[in-house]
């Protein structure tokens, strides 16, 4: 899969992004609580092997402009976030904090130099604690990888890896730290409202002194 399928697939996901957007806010009911996935509203930077032009995002339609190595997530999550500049390599991060890696050639790639690294910066709702491969039995050799500045970056190096032609991808996963889950200001109201309720019960079930 080139470029092509891919950006008309990022246009497609960026198209539908403001109606799908409105429709959650109206169908989450007030005060609910959300869960924060590990890479729910993440922005990330990239680079291959040093140099972040050489890697192409989403957000840019991977057109290789300055600072085009620097996207949000699909928020469809169909198409990748991004594309290494020679077109070798897709990145597919879903919030739920798996990363799929394609062999987008089209055909069979052996070892080379293919490292890159990516950074989330303050984007995060908590660090990442764990990356770990979870589906890598179409390609021959293990990815090295590693997280840096304190769970905001991690580093991925894909040298050693033998890759078929098909397109079916590696799979790692990505972990954080779970944030401490807050009440939204209308679940508070409502416990507030509970408990004054239940005290004005009280008082009038006492008996006179």
């Amino acid at each position: 899969m080139k470029k092509r399928t891919w950006e008309t697939l990022a246009r497609t996901a960026i198209t539908s992004a403001a109606a799908i957007g409105t429709f959650c806010a109206l169908a989450l009911p007030a005060g609910a609580h959300a869960t924060v996935l590990p890479l729910q509203g993440a922005v990330i930077t990239g680079s291959y092997n040093g140099s972040g032009a050489a890697m192409l995002g989403l957000d840019d339609l991977f057109n290789g402009s300055p600072n085009g190595n620097k996207t949000a997530l699909d928020p469809l999550d169909t198409t990748v976030e991004f594309l290494s500049g020679d077109f070798a390599f897709g990145f597919d991060f879903a919030p739920d904090g798996t990363l799929s890696i394609y062999n987008n050639t089209g055909a069979a790639l052996g070892p080379g130099d293919y490292r890159f690294r990516f950074d989330f910066g303050s984007s995060l709702a908590s660090p990442i604690t764990a990356f770990s491969v979870l589906d890598a039995s179409m390609v021959g050799g293990l990815p090295q990888f590693a997280i840096l500045n304190g769970g905001t970056a991690l580093s991925l190096d894909l040298s050693s890896l033998s890759w078929g032609g098909d397109f079916i991808p590696v799979k790692m996963s990505i972990a954080a730290a779970r944030a401490a889950t807050v009440p939204e200001p209308g679940s508070m109201s409502i416990l507030l409202l509970g408990a004054g309720a239940i005290a004005l019960a009280r008082r009038r079930k006492a008996p006179p002194a």
